[in-house]
């Protein structure tokens, strides 16, 4: 197995090895978090609602433990599915407007499960090139043809339908809001698209779930689309502050993917009490749009500052920013200084983001202050500075 070491040392030599850091949350303080001693400003959490801390979640969590057991004990298929799923799936159908709901145990099993359940050899994906990872490795598992599209460029999706428009089956998917641009899909034509070409179309909003919409249903429910997308995918991990994933849609649909959903299949299920969280997250959502409102201020603040500062930011406006580097050891050093500045924000390089376009990714929360942000602007327009990614 030597060869691992010889490979490593290229990944090394070319700033791409990644490893592991341990963190700790700070009790009370969910927009902070604990590495080695040192406390540091949390801007590299998905937790946009800050709700990961929240003690009503805890509480019912606490309270599913105690009656449902540590564990599920069984796929959701055998005796997996207790009470807790029943509950938590009719509430997001009805959250989202659709007529079921079923809830898998992450995102990355929810998009290849589901592409693999839906497409097969002789059909064909269109994927926006810039589409997670998941979703990549769903349409390899699915051994369809797999036809990417330049990153919202309807015209080139115009062009591969085109091409394989004899194809058996034909699915369009895309991010919502994509995790390391903050940038959003071109909703409104891709729903045109599919229309015209007989396709089936699948969103993922695991970064717009909980921010977008009036009760946090999404970015399909923001624009007024939701009755157009086929398939409804999200995440509970990130602005629900849990664990989870869930698919939306027809019957029809989540009839297909109990019985061809391979991770749902012969996964065991998630632990009752994490369901329960969950459930609990989802009623917050809803309820508390305060958070929505701080988020997006907060964005609108933190953006706008880096952008006065001259870095090159991108043109979204979620709460996810990146702030484009370019070189992979640049990358590296800038977040290595933000770290001894007291501020947690993490270098993201290729193969996740295209060669050249290594960046700070920052991501927001409803619980950082206009103070702590303004103080974090001030700290990384130094660093660019001193690294020369600034010029004075």
């Amino acid at each position: 197995m030597n060869w691992m070491e010889k490979e490593l040392e290229l990944l090394s030599d070319a700033s791409l090895e990644r490893s592991l850091h341990a963190s700790s949350s700070v009790s009370g303080s969910p927009g902070y978090t604990v590495r080695g001693e040192q406390v540091l400003l949390n801007l590299s959490s998905n937790d946009y609602l800050g709700l990961s801390q929240h003690a009503a979640i805890m509480e019912v969590m606490r309270e599913a433990l105690l009656t449902e057991a540590a564990g599920s004990g069984a796929s959701r298929l055998v005796t997996g599915n207790r009470l807790p799923y029943v509950r938590l799936e009719e509430s997001l159908a009805d959250w989202q407007n659709c007529e079921a709901a079923l809830v898998f145990a992450n995102g990355y099993m929810a998009n290849s499960g589901v592409i693999s359940a839906l497409i097969g050899r002789g059909d064909v994906v269109f994927s926006d090139q810039l589409n997670h990872a998941s979703i990549v490795d769903g349409i390899v598992l699915s051994r369809a043809e797999h036809a990417r599209y330049r990153h919202n460029d309807m015209e080139h999706l115009r062009t591969l339908l085109i091409k394989y428009r004899d194809k058996r089956r034909k699915l369009i998917v895309t991010d919502a809001v994509f995790s390391m641009d903050g940038d959003q899909a071109r909703l409104h034509e891709l729903i045109s698209l599919k229309r015209e070409y007989g396709a089936m179309l699948m969103v993922d909003e695991a970064h717009s779930g909980g921010i977008y919409g009036g009760r946090g249903e999404g970015l399909c429910h923001e624009l007024g689309l939701q009755n157009d997308v086929d398939i409804h995918m999200g995440t509970f991990s990130k602005s629900f502050g849990v664990y989870g994933a869930y698919i939306c849609g027809s019957r029809t649909l989540i009839r297909w993917l109990v019985n061809k959903a391979r991770p749902l299949i012969y996964s065991t299920a998630l632990p009752p009490s994490i369901v329960a969280g969950i459930s609990k997250a989802l009623a917050l959502v809803q309820e508390e749009n305060w958070r929505r409102e701080r988020l997006y201020a907060a964005s609108r603040l933190f953006r706008s500052s880096l952008c006065d500062a001259g870095f090159n930011i991108g043109a979204s406006d979620s709460p996810i920013v990146p702030l484009i580097v370019g070189d992979n050891d640049a990358a590296l050093r800038f977040s290595g200084a933000l770290e001894e500045e007291g501020v947690l924000a993490v270098a993201i390089r290729p193969p996740t983001v295209p060669d050249g376009t290594a960046r700070i990714r920052f991501s927001l929360s409803a619980v950082h202050t206009d103070k702590e942000l303004t103080n974090a602007v001030a700290r990384i327009h130094n660093i660019g500075l001193r690294l020369g990614v600034l010029s004075p």
